[in-house]
């Protein structure tokens, strides 16, 4: 059911007393190409595992053996330069 003029202009000033604007904004598209988000990821990727670094050797002694020290090592373990040197497709026959 349709609603009134009276019911549309008490909703009207309900939203602007709460503060809400009419308009609805979408997000900007992501316009990167896949290999660019690959990269970008990667280096993300990179970025975290050099402050997991920095964090392990910040840990004091009475932290060196415990389950956050064995954990962080892990993560610095990790070889990363694999996903650097992915070859990705870049599709529509352009592999040549």
């Amino acid at each position: 059911m349709a609603l009134t003029n009276a019911e549309r202009q008490a909703r009207y000033r309900e939203r602007r007393q709460a503060g809400e604007s009419r308009l609805r904004y979408r997000r900007p598209a992501d316009r990167r190409s896949r290999p660019q988000q690959w990269n970008d990821a990667v280096q993300t990727l990179l970025a975290l595992q050099d402050q997991y670094r920095e964090w392990r050797h910040a840990l004091p002694e009475s932290l060196a053996e415990s389950a956050t020290a064995e954990l962080l090592e892990q993560v610095c373990d990790l070889d990363l330069s694999v996903l650097e040197a992915v070859d990705l497709p870049r599709g529509f026959g352009r592999d040549d």
